[in-house]
């Protein structure tokens, strides 16, 4: 494909979260408004869906086959896609203000999700991190935590706060899981989209889906917009990078923020759009225990 297509119009009310599984060809992904999490087979074009009691804001796979997500009352494990809940960590904060958002493995395989904090008027969004059933906090000054991710060489962790327009780096080691000199990577004007999810390809290029924004960009790892990909739904979520050879680009859409009007030029806004694009993306960790 040379354009962007909508590959599955789910009618999504908030798509996040598009993740690639590499071994059977499937991206997942979650509608956090609705409680699910889907799971399509771009292979066979088969559709597995499951509702939970709650919003589930990201998740990964694991390495022994099941998965662990990040929900609104904390983080839980299962062992195939429709199986029983284990808890993992239970929150700690108010819940009726804060739920857990974005979040991805790193290459060691600890689970890292960030929380978003409704009200918008403190910086409480936290990005947590799991490990070997150990909690971290690693960083609270967000209001919304979305677009974590890693440069190819794990020195560098991608992390921002949608609404208040900014994308941050920290240095990050691997070994440790250590997280420090937390800079700004880019800020973007009011007006112009707001950085949302994102993914590092094998370059080291950073690319944000800009919500509000109707558009990807590719950014250098100097902070340099090289490329804008036009997306047929006014608020992007995510992108994520798969296919045979890693070289689509997935991007996750919101439906339910559309209005009337903006749904009438952009019809299928909460579907799952694939562009083929000039570079690669990195395999997805997997969440090792």
């Amino acid at each position: 494909m040379t354009d962007v297509q909508c590959i599955l119009d789910a009618q999504a009310k908030l798509a996040e979260c598009p993740r690639w599984d590499e071994r059977t060809q499937t991206l997942y992904f979650v509608d956090i408004d609705s409680f699910k999490l889907h799971a399509y087979n771009t292979v066979t074009k088969q559709l597995d869906s499951r509702e939970f009691d709650e919003e589930i804001g990201c998740f990964s796979l694991s390495q022994n086959g099941g998965y662990i997500a990040a929900f609104r009352s904390g983080v839980y494990t299962f062992n195939d896609f429709h199986g029983e809940l284990t808890p993992y960590w239970l929150a700690d904060y108010d819940q009726v203000s804060t739920r857990f958002n974005d979040g991805r493995c790193d290459a060691k395989g600890r689970f890292m999700a960030g929380t978003m904090y409704a009200p918008k008027d403190a910086f409480k969004g936290a990005l947590y991190q799991f490990s070997q059933g150990q909690t971290k906090i690693l960083d609270q000054a967000a209001w919304t935590s979305n677009g974590l991710a890693f440069s190819p060489d794990n020195k560098t962790m991608y992390y921002s706060d949608t609404p208040n327009h900014v994308i941050y780096q920290f240095d990050y080691d691997l070994e440790t899981g250590a997280a420090t000199n937390k800079r700004v990577f880019v800020q973007f004007p009011h007006g112009n989209g707001r950085p949302d999810g994102g993914a590092v390809d094998t370059y080291g290029n950073y690319w944000s889906a800009l919500y509000q924004g109707q558009r990807v960009v590719k950014i250098s790892p100097a902070g340099e917009i090289l490329e804008e990909h036009s997306v047929p739904a006014t608020y992007p979520t995510m992108v994520a990078f798969g296919g045979p050879d890693m070289k689509t680009l997935f991007v996750s859409t919101c439906r339910s923020a559309q209005t009337t009007e903006e749904l009438e030029t952009f019809p299928q806004a909460g579907g799952i759009f694939a562009l083929d694009v000039n570079a690669q993306g990195q395999i997805e960790p997997r969440f090792a225990g």
